[in-house]
């Protein structure tokens, strides 16, 4: 029970490095792409605008790892404070006291998992970064969902 918290404690933790380390490598990928061209040359501009040149591309990836890494950073830090006296699962073990503030605490938290997942991939739509959108919307909407379905002590 105690390995799954310190497992995600340890998510929560080291997640802002592994997030820095992905950005950094997606702006080093932004870099190097600056001479090449963003946009494809040739075919109907449609099928342009949706399929990006290959330095695009590998940029778009590189900010879907990054992102990924971001959300897992998230999901980790709710469930390491909620663990906290606010959800009974079996595998986190008992908490000890409950804290009365947090009743709205799952509410609060999948709401703002699923704003988050929503803006952002608001935002990588108007990017044009497909990948990133994806992970956007298939990772956080699901990840809150998870979240939602803890039993709490006032549940």
């Amino acid at each position: 029970m105690g390995l799954v918290i310190l497992f995600f404690l340890l998510c929560f933790v080291g997640g802002w490095a592994l997030v820095l380390a992905g950005l950094g490598y997606a702006s080093v990928q932004l870099w190097r792409s600056r001479g090449q061209p963003w946009a494809r040359d040739h075919g109907h501009p449609f099928v342009r605008l949706l399929l990006p040149a290959p330095a695009y591309l590998r940029f778009d990836r590189a900010l879907a790892v990054t992102v990924l890494l971001a959300d897992l950073w998230l999901v980790s830090g709710v469930v390491v404070l909620g663990a906290d006296g606010i959800f009974t699962e079996e595998w986190m073990g008992y908490p000890g006291m409950m804290d009365p503030g947090g009743q709205g605490y799952q509410a609060a938290a999948v709401a703002l998992l699923r704003a988050t997942a929503w803006w952002s991939a608001l935002a990588a739509v108007l990017g044009r970064c497909w990948t990133t959108t994806a992970v956007q919307l298939s990772v956080l909407p699901l990840s809150a969902l998870w979240i939602a379905s803890f039993d709490t002590y006032y549940t």
